[in-house]
């Protein structure tokens, strides 16, 4: 009796400890174990919202960005042109620039030309004649011009000495001319040249109504007999002043010739050589 007593008091005092261990494993966590858990919760929230606040500090950032960089296309003048037509600078831009222009295009060569530029990265200013542009193929190659980078300034429809016009004949003669060339490129005139070097009341107003520089040039020789020639006229356009014409700033007349296109690389190497820049036209000051 007295053994078995004493086997039933063991079994006891072994469900005993079973059930305390029971209740042990199952009990809630204590008030440290909840401080560590919060803790690492209020962490992991902070951190979402950090990554969050990140993001959005980001977003604008990007547009930050691509502000500034259209801001940098976007040129202040360094260069502005005299009333006898040389250019000059208006601070302290380097003066040995010359301006390169290219009259009477798009006729046989001007796109040519344009890629020959574009090759040398030496920019140019593209006069633009409209019975030109009324070619086959002439919007085509005006769009090739201004998609290459240069400025396109207006030379009238048919290339008319201005004053022997009237007053209507010279608005029919210059306002077409600005709305084709707005029309194919999407970007206003800012040049204007008139045919001869002959400006008129009448142009003048129009040029400054469209905010166009009126701009003559220093010096050119490619439509005279004696230079229609690429030898000829590579001479006497790197010719400097005196007895030349070629000195800091000169506007340098062109046209969209033959002998012009065979001459215009070494005309460009001719001038660098010099120590003159190609000007940026991008960098005139205009209206």
């Amino acid at each position: 009796m007295r053994a078995y007593t004493i086997w039933l008091f063991a079994i006891l005092l072994v469900l005993s400890a079973c059930s305390a261990t029971s209740n042990s494993e199952e009990s809630p966590p204590d008030d440290s174990e909840k401080a560590e858990t919060n803790s690492d919760q209020t962490a992991e929230d902070e951190e979402d919202q950090d990554e969050g606040k990140a993001k959005e500090e980001d977003e604008p950032k990007e547009n930050d960005d691509e502000q500034e960089e259209t801001k940098s296309e976007q040129k202040d003048p360094e260069y502005k042109m005299t009333d006898n037509y040389y250019i000059e600078p208006i601070d302290d831009a380097d003066p040995n620039v010359v301006l390169l222009t290219i009259d009477d295009a798009p006729e046989d060569h001007a796109v040519e030309m344009a890629k020959k530029l574009k090759e040398m990265d030496a920019g140019a200013i593209f006069y633009i004649n409209k019975m030109f542009v009324d070619q086959d193929g002439g919007k085509e190659k005006v769009k090739k011009l201004h998609d290459m980078g240069f400025p396109l300034g207006n030379h009238t429809d048919t290339h008319p000495n201005l004053s022997d016009l009237s007053e209507k004949e010279q608005r029919e003669e210059l306002a077409p001319v600005y709305d084709q060339i707005e029309d194919i490129t999407g970007d206003p005139v800012k040049f204007f040249r008139a045919p001869h070097g002959v400006n008129t009341d009448v142009s003048t107003q129009m040029a400054e109504k469209r905010d166009a520089l009126v701009m003559n040039w220093s010096y050119g020789y490619d439509f005279k007999p004696g230079y229609q020639d690429a030898d000829k006229l590579t001479d006497i356009m790197l010719q400097p002043d005196p007895p030349g014409l070629l000195r800091d700033g000169a506007i340098l007349l062109m046209h969209d010739r033959d002998w012009t296109n065979k001459a215009l690389e070494d005309i460009v190497k001719g001038l660098r050589d010099q120590g003159y820049k190609i000007l940026d036209p991008s960098l005139l000051k205009t209206p």
